[in-house]
């Protein structure tokens, strides 16, 4: 087995769960991985993991660094991403990553910055799991870790799930999404990507009801949803109503959404702020069916880690 060479950035909130950030370095140092960037579980400033220059560095040392890690991995989300998208240096990073096997990898916050690197650069990341929320969490779920090492390591890749979506569907494009907030909050900016008859995916967490459906209507009526081939709706974790809502629901939502939109929406991906996550290539091929109440997502063109890895089983780490 060959060492996998994983370093850790912070572009957003700080470490908080220091226990957890232990057990996702301890696990995946026990699947063989050598851990780079320690250091950033150290930084604070005010809710960030260090000042906007320090958090920067993180992204724009891949440029530089005399030597490429094989894995850079989100610490966690938050806030704070949004600040370095100005600074990014797309170019170099472009020059330098382009056609290599280093995968970027982060979802919640991070999307911000897989949605700049595809706009700025033509770059290829992961949404998926990331050290704290995922590595580190009290009890390591099997589906993540089977499916991110999949994903990472093989030239195709397949995401099979249970759904409630009752319409047949077999479609094909590019793969692309994330957070939905952070999704629409790039939208009429040079960082939002042009996809057109994409696969989009989108997921939230702590937004009431009705202001999910205020950010899908965003992308209704900006015209991106009409581009696509569809859209696969992920987990929406504590979005919960309130009283004065009267039963309108995320459930409710969903419903008026798949009404209003001119393409196919897909529903119960496991992907988002729950421990139930497939690790999905931002920009790259991808199939999407669904029959029978079974969907799949079959991923092509990534770039893959090259050489075995050591894959132990979850239920035997730390």
């Amino acid at each position: 087995m060959t060492s996998t060479t994983l370093r850790l950035i912070a572009p957003s909130g700080y470490p908080h769960d220091r226990d957890a950030m232990t057990r996702g370095v301890a696990r995946l140092r026990a699947a063989g991985c050598a851990i780079e960037g320690l250091d950033v579980l150290d930084r604070v400033e005010h809710r960030f993991a260090g000042s906007d220059a320090e958090r920067l560095v993180d992204l724009n040392h891949l440029a530089i660094h005399p030597s490429l890690p094989d894995i850079v991995l989100a610490v966690r989300g938050g806030y704070g991403a949004t600040r370095l998208l100005e600074h990014i240096h797309y170019g170099a990073l472009r020059e330098r990553l382009a056609g290599t096997s280093t995968l970027l990898v982060g979802h919640s916050d991070f999307t911000v910055i897989q949605m700049a690197l595809h706009a700025k650069a033509g770059l290829t990341t992961f949404g998926g799991p990331m050290l704290g929320p995922d590595f580190g969490a009290p009890t390591l779920n099997g589906l993540m870790w089977e499916h991110f090492w999949q994903a990472v390591t093989q030239p195709e890749a397949t995401a099979r799930w249970a759904t409630t979506t009752e319409t047949m569907l077999d479609v094909e494009g590019p793969l692309w999404g994330g957070n939905l907030a952070m999704l629409c909050s790039l939208i009429g900016t040079p960082y939002f990507p042009r996809i057109d008859g994409g696969i989009l995916f989108v997921e939230d967490v702590g937004e009431p009801p009705f202001r999910i459906e205020r950010l899908l209507y965003q992308l209704h009526l900006s015209g991106v949803l009409d581009r696509q081939r569809a859209l696969v709706l992920g987990h929406f974790t504590n979005c919960r109503p309130h009283s004065y809502d009267n039963g309108y629901d995320v459930a409710a939502v969903l419903d008026h959404i798949s009404r209003v939109a001119h393409i196919p929406v897909v529903r119960d991906l496991p992907f988002g702020h729950e421990a139930d996550k497939f690790t999905l290539p931002f920009g790259v091929p991808a199939r999407l069916r669904v029959a029978d109440g079974q969907a799949s997502l079959t991923i092509s063109g990534h770039p893959h880690l090259s050489g075995a890895v050591s894959r132990p089983d979850p239920g035997t780490l730390p």
